[in-house]
């Protein structure tokens, strides 16, 4: 009963969450005519060339998710500028987008990374991506390797599904079909309410209704966005096989009773040197709740590993640029 109370109980405690009240918003225009919305919490005192942070949301989520809200408020409060990405579909981009969004658009992150690079030149940037999310952070610095990504430094990933087939399959066992239930209604009333915008959804019956998330991806996101089928689509968005190519400090957190993704899929991957890898005994999916604050100042264990990674490079940053100043000539 633990990982699920912690799967399901920060969607509750998290309803107070506020980001910077000041949020400007960016639409992003994509080469295929889809248009991102990213989300600008700046702190006041922010300058160019001070450090800045993306965050991705996971599957059903958006700019407005509770822990993308918490996790915007304590960057900007130490700093950071946080940029809160709505994927394709979802949040305002709701009816921005004729593709569906998907686990391995990694593009979609490309494309907010170069974007803020040209809004914020000079700073460095850490990548956040939580479940779904993390999955497509991790996707394209894999795809990228040593090429650097915009001003991508760092990254972490929170309970990413790397191996998309297996997560699948273990939200078939019947302790976590509930959340296979659960995300298969809320795509399949996306689907309805997209119908308007997207005209070609309306070629796909409904009926009979998905009984599982493989059933919805293999009648519905496997083949608008061009795979042949699920199977496909689970193999070409995986993230595990490109994880060893990864060349930024990065950070992948996962949770041992997550019943969502299965910790034996972390276990059966290569890393490359520059990640760690984080497995906690308790934390669900993305639940992470300590059972007292701790040393930390309220009880989202998760955020502040989260601002603590982020902090911390940014202090080795400075340390570096410190080291790589010209030492002033000595008058003789």
């Amino acid at each position: 009963m633990r990982p699920h109370l912690q799967t399901i109980l920060p969607s509750f405690w998290s309803r107070a969450a506020n980001s910077n009240s000041a949020t400007q918003r960016h639409h992003l225009l994509l080469s295929d005519g889809d248009t991102l919305v990213l989300h600008d919490d700046c702190p006041a005192n922010w300058r160019q060339g001070q450090r800045a942070a993306l965050l991705v949301h996971g599957l059903g989520g958006s700019h407005a998710s509770p822990y993308m809200q918490r996790l915007a408020t304590k960057l900007t409060r130490v700093g950071i500028r946080a940029f809160r990405l709505d994927l394709r579909g979802h949040g305002l981009g709701y009816s921005l987008a004729q593709q569906p969004g998907h686990a391995g658009r990694s593009e979609d992150a490309r494309a907010a990374v170069l974007e803020i690079a040209k809004r914020c030149p000079d700073s460095p940037v850490t990548v956040v991506g939580v479940s779904m999310g993390g999955n497509i952070v991790l996707k394209m610095l894999g795809e990228s390797g040593e090429v650097a990504v915009g001003q991508v430094d760092s990254a972490v990933a929170v309970a990413p599904p790397i191996a998309l087939a297996d997560c699948c399959r273990s939200m078939m066992q019947r302790e976590s079909r509930i959340y296979s239930r659960a995300f298969t209604k809320a795509l399949v009333r996306q689907v309805k309410a997209r119908r308007r915008f997207i005209p070609r959804l309306n070629d796909i019956p409904l009926t009979p209704f998905p009984s599982s998330l493989w059933e919805f991806d293999d009648r519905f996101t496997a083949p608008l966005a061009g795979f042949r089928n699920a199977d496909e689509y689970y193999e070409r968005s995986s993230s595990s096989p490109l994880l060893a190519r990864i060349t930024v400090p990065t950070l992948v957190l996962a949770a041992a009773d997550d019943p969502i993704v299965p910790v034996s899929i972390f276990h059966q991957t290569r890393y490359s040197p520059t990640t760690k890898l984080m497995i906690t005994e308790h934390g669900g999916h993305v639940g992470y709740i300590a059972a007292s604050p701790g040393e930390d100042a309220d009880r989202y264990w998760m955020d502040w590993r989260i601002v603590q990674f982020v902090l911390a490079r940014e202090e080795d940053r400075q340390s570096q640029d410190s080291r790589q100043q010209p030492r002033e000539s000595v008058a003789q």
